[in-house]
């Protein structure tokens, strides 16, 4: 078991640990990420918070069948969102790795 000076500098690091996933929540919403599909013809351009900033379609698709040009829209929103998440992902795990485990049935926040 934890002794109260152990629990008092776990606790330090955990409001430390949690201010840094708040910057990092924030900094997020200035990455962005694109997606595309169709080689290209579609790309869509959001932050990690997932706001959507731009969507570009190659002029040459407009004359296509709409099915398919809905279809590259949304396999190129689908990508940037996978791009967003693995971004998240990475940011996030860099600040939780220096975290020591929490015995069992402690969890965050205190």
């Amino acid at each position: 078991m934890f002794n109260k000076g152990q629990l008092v500098g776990l606790m330090k690091k955990a409001q430390t640990m949690q201010e840094d996933l708040k910057r990092a929540q924030d900094e997020l919403g200035n990455i962005e990420v694109s997606g595309e599909s169709g080689a290209g013809l579609v790309k869509v351009l959001m932050t990690c918070k997932h706001d959507v900033k731009r969507i570009t379609i190659d002029p040459s698709l407009l004359a296509e069948d709409k099915d398919m040009l809905e279809d590259l829209v949304a396999a190129a929103f689908n990508a940037a969102v996978r791009k967003a998440e693995e971004t998240s992902t990475e940011k996030m795990g860099k600040i939780t790795a220096g975290m020591p485990s929490l015995p069992g049935g402690m969890k965050f926040p205190f």
